[in-house]
């Protein structure tokens, strides 16, 4: 018993001091703003400007290359729509529904614009992500795809002499993705909903149950991730933005006032300059933790797409940004601030908008429960490919190795619904952030080839 508690303190410890590094903060008028936000934040500005504002000027175009239904023979595992929706999988969330709660209720309701905001410029870095994905790919003998940012990461070091440090860098990526990649948080959100709505306390078969479903999916592989994503992610989303345009519906003639606050609470807080600094921080916090933008996951879903050309893939990944953060939460956004849920006190995160809905359908609990469930089971499954992709990087294509991995992740998603795991949240958190520092400086390095690439790209187009 002594052994456990000290292991439990020294982990809790150890996390603590590795999350006060990783999110190192300077203070600004009282507002502590962390060294990987601007980290994230100033890459996609320099992205967005260096490639002429491609968030915006190939949206367009974006659309039309996912609209595209013509067979694709090119190398690849997925479709690009399928590698698009099980990327959207990975970042379509908890963030979404609890994330967008806490940043209202921290930062008000300008925190919303600032959402916005930050998911336009994350477009940016997206574009250049799946577009290195593809491009520096390796096809294996089966066919399969290995691709993400520790292959583009070695490359751009390698390209500046330093292969020592770019294998480094690789490897620490792989090794931060696959412990980045356990579900707890998803599985440990869901029961708490289902615990809340039915009265179901038996943490332990839940996770069993979890555990047991997300083995039934990844036990195929990739390609029957994208087929259960390809299908779930239009569902729960068309589920979640119908049960909120019918809330936004009803408060149709306070749907003027609430866009104005919006806009007036991201320049106009209360607090004055050290307010505005802290509703911009709340607001760019939660869309980076919503769509992920510079952490380096969705690629390795890209870099397995069906194409022929990396820069076409790279457009198509553009649009997650824009479904997840500028259309999904700016609509959760709406949903709470109409219903004035946020400034009920004693209620936080996921209860936030669990009210707000309640307030127009008593029994929204229950299609909440059912969105947060099926939000957090693809976030999963598809991170389960992530952390699989960073284990094969490190250890090989064996089979047995890939077995044993996928028997490990699910034991890991089965006491995810435990409580007391904070600790690990933390960690976890700290992992996919640290995603971030290699991942951003090879998109960096190389900037000005994507940039040629994407010339190239559009002089190839037909007129």
């Amino acid at each position: 018993m002594t052994a456990d508690f000290s292991f439990q303190h020294a982990f809790e410890s150890m996390t603590t001091q590795l999350a006060a590094v990783v999110f190192f903060a300077f203070d600004i008028n009282g507002v502590a703003i962390p060294m990987v936000l601007i980290w994230l934040i100033s890459g996609a500005l320099v992205f967005t400007c260096y490639l002429g504002f491609i968030n915006v000027r190939g949206f367009g175009h974006a659309i039309r290359l996912l609209k595209n239904t013509k067979p694709n023979t090119e190398k690849g595992e997925i479709t690009p729509f399928q590698a698009l929706s099980t990327a959207l999988s990975g970042t379509v969330g908890t963030g979404n529904i609890a994330g967008v709660a806490i940043a209202i209720s921290l930062g008000g309701p300008g925190a919303t614009f600032w959402m916005i905001i930050a998911g336009v410029l994350g477009m940016s870095t997206k574009f250049v992500e799946c577009t290195l994905a593809v491009k520096y790919r390796q096809i294996n003998a089966d066919g399969s795809v290995s691709g993400g940012p520790m292959y583009y990461i070695k490359v751009a070091l390698d390209k500046f002499n330093m292969p020592l440090t770019g294998s480094f860098l690789a490897v620490a990526f792989s090794v931060f993705v696959i412990f980045g990649a356990a579900g707890f948080v998803h599985v440990n959100q869901g029961f708490v909903q289902v615990k809340t709505v039915t009265g179901f306390e038996n943490a332990w078969l839940f996770g069993a149950i979890y555990a047991l479903l997300v083995g039934a999916v990844i036990i195929g592989g990739l390609k029957s991730i994208a087929r259960v994503t390809s299908k779930l992610v239009p569902l729960m989303c068309g589920i979640y933005l119908i049960a909120s345009l019918i809330v936004i519906f009803t408060h149709a003639s306070a749907v003027p006032a609430a866009l104005w606050l919006i806009v007036q609470g991201a320049f106009t807080p209360e607090a004055g300059y050290g307010g505005f600094i802290g509703v911009l921080i709340q607001g760019f916090r939660r869309a980076a933790y919503s769509n992920e933008a510079g952490i380096g996951s969705s690629p390795i879903a890209h870099a397995a797409a069906k194409t022929k050309d990396p820069v076409s893939q790279g457009f198509v990944g553009l649009l997650e940004p824009f479904i997840d953060t500028v259309i999904i939460c700016t609509i959760t956004a709406l949903v709470i601030i109409l219903t004035g849920a946020y400034q009920t006190p004693g209620l936080d995160g996921v209860q936030i908008t669990s009210g707000a809905f309640a307030s127009v359908f008593s029994w929204f609990p229950w299609v909440l429960m059912v969105a947060l469930l099926l939000f957090g089971f693809s976030t999963v499954i598809s991170w389960s490919y992530y952390g699989l992709t960073g284990w094969r990087y490190l250890v090989g294509q064996d089979k047995r190795l890939t077995q044993l991995y996928k028997v490990f992740f699910c034991l890991i998603v089965s006491i995810g619904a435990v409580p007391n795991v904070m600790a690990v949240f933390d960690f976890i958190d700290s992992m996919i952030f640290l995603m971030a520092v290699p991942n951003i400086l090879a998109l960096y390095l190389l900037l000005p080839e994507v940039k040629a690439d994407l010339k190239a790209y559009w002089q190839k187009l037909p007129r």
